[in-house]
């Protein structure tokens, strides 16, 4: 049998590793009886572990959440795993540098000298892409998550792109991290509309506004839509391209921000930008299929200095040659 310490630690593994146990087969685990398995129950209580009764015919006992954080216990995998994350979940928010930094610290500190090394071994293989990114106040985030999470309406001001600013409610659906910065998925009451949200540009009302009843995701796919909409934003020139080609086809070739519809089994249309007309002809280009395009004026100049430059280079081209646009 184990010793009292190591089997309160085996308990407190058993009860972090599912939600709810029923106490014969807490005690089964153990090997103890259940008049054994209260007194570890109580052990664990006296030092702090919320270990709550769960009612019914068996009774059992699940760990609730406490006012403060117990020790975890993790294994290899799950070690590394928070590891791992906390070296990289700097990015975006402000000021939690230091907080993660401190975290991982302690958590280094007690690693076995086997994950110290696959740690070390993973840090030394990666390289982490610099993006430009816009902090973001811890507080700000996890008081939208909390708005998410009882289905709150939000209240905040926003600044647009252009420097409006504006006074918003939302539905706040999700959060969403990407390109460095961090987004709010929401359902725009004003507008009546869903709308993606800068969370750096948000400054929240309190208090929050009235419950509401969760909808649908957009277009039903929230990640499809928030690339749509971020990928879109800063574009300049919009056009749509009518192609000669299956939309299935044109999908495969553009970013998630394009929006392709079908016409019929050979064409579609596709809803496409860019930060110029010169840019965005280039791009085009990229399709490799036949199209006419509906867009600014200056769109057209711009496709005509693309096609006389690559005209050029294809005459001056010859065989084993160089050839010069």
């Amino acid at each position: 049998m184990l010793s009292t310490s190591a089997r309160l630690l085996h308990l407190l593994s058993l009860l972090q590793s599912q939600r709810d146990w029923t106490g014969s087969a807490l005690a089964a685990r153990l090997e103890v009886s259940t008049r054994t398995l209260r007194t570890d129950i109580g052990r664990l209580r006296s030092l702090g572990y919320p270990v709550e009764g769960v009612p019914g015919v068996a009774g059992g006992y699940r760990l609730g959440g406490g006012a403060a954080l117990p020790p975890l216990l993790l294994d290899d995998d799950e070690a590394l795993a928070v590891a791992i994350g906390l070296r990289t979940a700097t990015g975006g928010v402000a000021g939690f540098e230091g907080t993660a930094l401190s975290a991982l610290v302690k958590l280094e500190q007690t690693l076995p000298a086997r994950l110290r090394h696959r740690l070390e071994d993973l840090v030394a293989a990666t390289v982490a892409l610099r993006t430009e990114s816009s902090d973001v106040p811890v507080e700000r985030l996890t008081a939208i998550a909390d708005a998410v999470r009882c289905r709150e309406s939000v209240r905040f001001g926003y600044e647009d792109s252009d420097g409006t600013a504006t006074l918003r409610t939302a539905e706040p659906h999700r959060l969403v991290h990407t390109r460095g910065r961090w987004y709010l998925a929401a359902w725009d009451v004003a507008h009546r509309a869903w709308r993606t949200f800068r969370v750096d540009r948000m400054q929240l009302r309190t208090p929050n506004g009235p419950r509401f009843v969760a909808r649908d995701e957009p277009e039903g796919d929230l990640i499809g839509f928030v690339e749509r909409a971020v990928g879109t934003a800063t574009w300049q020139v919009r056009a749509r391209a009518h192609v000669q080609a299956p939309a299935a086809r044109i999908i495969a070739r553009v970013p998630p921000a394009v929006v392709v519809e079908e016409v019929d089994a050979t064409t579609c249309i596709a809803h496409v930008g860019s930060d110029s007309c010169d840019q965005l002809a280039l791009w085009l280009g990229l399709l490799d299929a036949d199209f006419t395009v509906d867009g600014p004026a200056e769109l057209g100049p711009a496709l005509r200095r693309v096609a006389s430059r690559y005209t050029r280079a294809a005459d001056a081209a010859s065989p084993g040659g160089s050839a010069s646009a």
